[in-house]
């Protein structure tokens, strides 16, 4: 038994996005509806970020900022609201991808420039931080924290031009990587999305007249807001007292490559991408893997819940009934407190409990979303089997990983993915299932976008093929250490 590869925690296995980000501008009229309409935006992209949240809110005269760690309904209190006053509100939910999980790298972030006083909530990864950091020094701009968005938010704020149309060029034409960023000004709210479009970014709007920014269209469901479009690649949108403002791209030439794991994963089965409802692109996939990899069961089951859908479409395909295999504890998460030996053991039960009535003497196709280190994988295959499973086939609706992303997820190094170096065969021994199957790139991009090229997404996780060119193992602390070792050459 030594010999028996020894599996972490289950909550090491999963990708994790970098952040959620959310703008509101509002009649002036409303001005103290801003920063609570921006919780509740926050509050519905929490899947997004679970280290930090923040809100800046600004009433034309002077914005104000407050950050907390933790969930948002844990970071805020009613009191922290009522002392955001204004129109106008951006707010942010934080994962760690670029720096580590402190109150001194939560957003909004705020600077002041020559043009004022900024607050910038970002979600992805810029590439070339370490050199923009280096431009910054030249202009006598030192930056606080290791987060690649404090060098962004600089950045914008000391940008030359007179208008932010051309601030936001010169800050496109710096930078490279993915970054959806809402800003707020004094008297103003902006949306930026990246050239290639890596994270997404949307527009909504009130009734009233309006508007709203967010990363996921869910978030604009969950507030009564109006889902109008998304954001376009390499667009600006400018709000203020006279309305909204569109800026093309100004880098027109650039490759346009969303992230197609916001259709596998990250986003929500209720958010719309790329102009279809992420529910549908995942029943797709199920679909597609029932016809790739067939096999003979009795039912189909998710990992709960970004699982839910693509299981629905293999049951629906295959003609298999979909049943409620696993019930997932949505309340389990990261603790302060340090399990001992014997807790740790129980690390996928304490997650996941099965139905044995659902499951005994059952051959079991069970549908993941993607396997990444394959620590959890062999746990569910054990409990479905202690639960009375007579057979468990495993089926993923993503290809195989084998490269690490560099534009906002933090999923693992290269070395670490199961699949970097091991044959289907091999995962599917060290995961104990019956048999494995992975959905192939090119049936995942006919199922998103109705092309198997998948000319206009980034795949760069399961081909190696990224958009932009990047250093193959950067570390999200590397900007700190390099800021450390600054300090200490003082």
């Amino acid at each position: 038994m030594d010999d028996a590869p020894r599996f972490a925690p289950v909550e090491s296995d999963e990708p994790h996005d970098a952040c959620g980000v959310f703008g509101v501008h509002l009649p002036q009229a409303m001005e103290n509806e801003a920063a609570q309409i921006a919780f509740y935006g926050l509050y519905a992209l929490q899947h997004r970020g679970q280290e930090s949240a923040g809100i800046a809110a600004a009433n034309g005269r002077v914005i104000r900022n407050f950050t907390n760690v933790g969930l948002v309904s844990n970071a805020f209190r009613q009191e922290d609201l009522e002392r955001l006053p204004g129109h106008i509100a951006i707010g942010h939910t934080r994962y760690s991808t670029t720096g580590s999980s402190s109150r001194l790298n939560a957003q909004p972030i705020m600077a002041e420039g020559p043009s004022g006083e900024i607050a910038l909530a970002h979600n992805g990864n810029i590439v070339n931080a370490e050199e923009m950091r280096e431009r910054l020094l030249e202009w006598g701009v030192t930056t606080a924290t290791g987060t690649d968005s404090e060098i962004i938010t600089h950045l914008l704020a000391w940008a030359p031009g007179e208008t932010w149309g051309e601030r936001v060029a010169y800050l496109m034409k710096s930078i490279e990587g993915a970054y959806s960023l809402v800003v707020a000004t004094k008297d103003t709210t902006i949306g930026i999305r990246d050239p290639h479009g890596l994270r997404p970014l949307c527009l909504g709007r009130f009734t009233n007249g309006g508007w709203v920014i967010a990363s996921e269209s869910a978030a604009l469901d969950h507030i009564g807001a109006e889902f109008i479009r998304e954001v376009d690649p390499g667009e600006t949108v400018v709000i203020d007292r006279d309305g909204l403002v569109s800026i093309p791209n100004p880098t027109p030439h650039e490759r346009v490559a969303h992230c197609v794991f916001e259709h596998i994963y990250f986003a929500r089965p209720d958010s719309t991408l790329d102009g279809q409802l992420v529910h549908v692109s995942r029943a797709r996939m199920g679909a597609a893997l029932a016809n790739e990899h067939p096999v003979e069961a009795d039912v189909v089951i998710s990992i709960p819940e970004s699982a839910n859908s693509a299981a629905v479409g293999y049951a629906r395909e295959s003609g298999i009934p979909f049943e409620l295999g696993l019930v997932k504890n949505r309340y389990v998460g990261r603790t302060f407190i340090e399990p001992d030996q014997r807790f740790r053991d129980l690390g996928v039960r304490n997650k996941f409990n099965p139905l044995p009535e659902v499951l005994a003497g059952k051959r079991v196709v069970v549908v993941d979303d993607s396997i990444v280190r394959g620590t959890t994988t062999p746990h569910i295959v054990q409990l479905l089997r202690r639960a009375g499973a007579a057979e468990v086939h495993v089926r993923v609706c993503a290809p195989p990983i084998i490269n690490p992303c560099h534009f906002g997820v933090d999923m693992a190094t290269k070395d670490e993915f199961i699949a970097a170096s091991r044959t289907v065969e091999e995962i599917r021994e060290i995961i104990d299932a019956d048999s494995l199957g992975y959905l192939s790139t090119e049936s995942l991009h006919q199922a998103v976008a109705g092309d198997p090229t998948g000319s206009s997404f980034c795949d760069a996780c399961f081909t190696g093929n990224y958009p932009i060119p990047v250093q193959l193992q950067m570390g999200k602390l590397s900007l700190e250490r390099t800021l450390h070792k600054a300090d200490q050459s003082l």
